[in-house]
């Protein structure tokens, strides 16, 4: 199916939102997956958002898909999540053709035409996400075959391309890491249902079992070293697209979650005061903390998103940005909504609450890659002037 070329203004509508936000708590208490979300974000054309507009797409840099994608969240959280790993695809396609690298043209041609791209980088034993894999990969005729168990697979239900990478280690001197997109119709691999989680349980990111599906040339985006040595431009805008994403999302959370603590506070009462809990100052103290939270992780956010779209030349440093900022976000995200749970006082807890529900989604940012104990190796070793692949590690 083609999408025809779309309006931004009518990517996501308020009418769409407040049904989005009416569903989320259904999608999230019977661990399902976003459906009606899907349906309605597909005829829209917010899917193909960050598609150029000879792509039937609205055409959207960075920073507009991310502003968006902190509005969709607000309301539901998991949809929003899931979205983002479609954006990961699209927009780092888009982006790679205007910096001159026609290597995942195709994705944008894919796109227009309906296919909906997910990510399948997430491995139990590995914790550098990209750039290393316990996925093996087998060069045959024509192509590829990868055997491997991915995790973290949302979208599991209706996407047509999975982007993942397995590592070529025939020759142990000069291994490889081998990027690659997998159609649905493929044979050989297996979605395996396993979501049943804490919080973003609409995403169902189910794990994919790999027994040697097949991936053929013209689907295969990257063939080069593991580690640092071989990042380059493909790996920096699926770090700009992913983490920025994911910090997108919980900033959106944030935000809903301190409205929703103002909204409480100006009509909560207690026998020992006179006025509503919004004059207790240590109420208001706690909600100052939490707006300084926002005031930070937004203009953060927004900053780093604006770098990328004016653009860069040193890709280590703009990568040391990208990182820096997704965990400040997830971090900051987290004890806004952390607070707004202890503001909201016993009635948060229950699961009839959607403070209850923001909190178990919120969790999740601070495990979306990179992770606080990866940041902070990265940031430091950049910091340092120290190769990210310096061996040993930690020992």
């Amino acid at each position: 199916m083609t999408l025809m070329a779309v309006d931004s203004a009518t990517l996501l509508t308020d009418e769409m939102l407040q049904r989005f936000d009416e569903r989320a708590p259904v999608y999230d208490r019977e661990n399902r997956f976003f459906d009606e979300d899907f349906e309605e974000l597909l005829h829209s054309g917010y899917l193909n958002a960050a598609l150029p507009a000879q792509y039937g797409g609205a055409g959207l840099n960075l920073a507009e898909v991310m502003q968006l994608q902190r509005k969709l969240a607000y309301y539901a959280p998991a949809t929003a999540i899931a979205v983002n790993m479609h954006f990961y695809w699209t927009g780092l396609a888009a982006d790679m053709v205007r910096m001159g690298d026609e290597s995942v043209r195709w994705i944008l041609e894919e796109a227009s035409k309906g296919h909906i791209f997910a990510a399948a980088h997430g491995e139990s034993g590995n914790d550098v996400p990209i750039l290393l894999s316990t996925t093996r990969a087998e060069r045959v005729d024509g192509g590829w075959k990868f055997y491997g168990h991915k995790i973290f697979g949302s979208l599991s239900p209706v996407w047509t391309y999975l982007g993942l990478h397995g590592m070529d280690t025939s020759d142990p001197s000069d291994p490889k890491v081998v990027h690659a997109f997998l159609a649905r119709d493929a044979e050989d691999y297996r979605i395996v249902e396993t979501w049943d989680t804490l919080g973003m349980r609409a995403t169902q990111s189910h794990d994919t079992i790999l027994e040697g599906a097949f991936v053929p040339d013209d689907r295969i985006a990257l063939v080069c070293p593991p580690g640092e040595a071989g990042a380059g431009l493909f790996q920096v805008c699926i770090d700009a697209w992913a983490l920025l994403g994911f910090a997108a999302v919980y900033a959106g959370i944030a935000q809903r979650a301190f409205d929703m603590t103002i909204e409480s506070a100006k009509k909560r009462t207690s026998i020992a005061l006179t006025r509503p809990m919004a004059y207790h100052p240590e109420l208001q103290h706690e909600v100052a903390r939490m707006r300084l939270a926002l005031e930070s992780l937004n203009a953060h956010l927004d900053s780093v998103c604006n770098d990328w779209v004016q653009g860069w030349d040193d890709g280590g440093a703009m990568l040391v940005k990208i990182i820096a900022a997704k965990y400040m976000v997830v971090t900051q995200a987290w004890q806004v909504v952390d607070t707004a749970l202890e503001l909201s006082g016993g009635a948060g807890i229950f699961k009839r609450s959607r403070m209850e529900q923001l909190f178990r989604d919120a969790r999740l940012g601070r495990i979306h890659p990179a992770n606080s104990m990866l940041t902070h190796e990265f940031l430091a070793k950049a910091s340092l002037g120290i190769s990210g692949d310096e061996s040993p590690r930690w020992g």
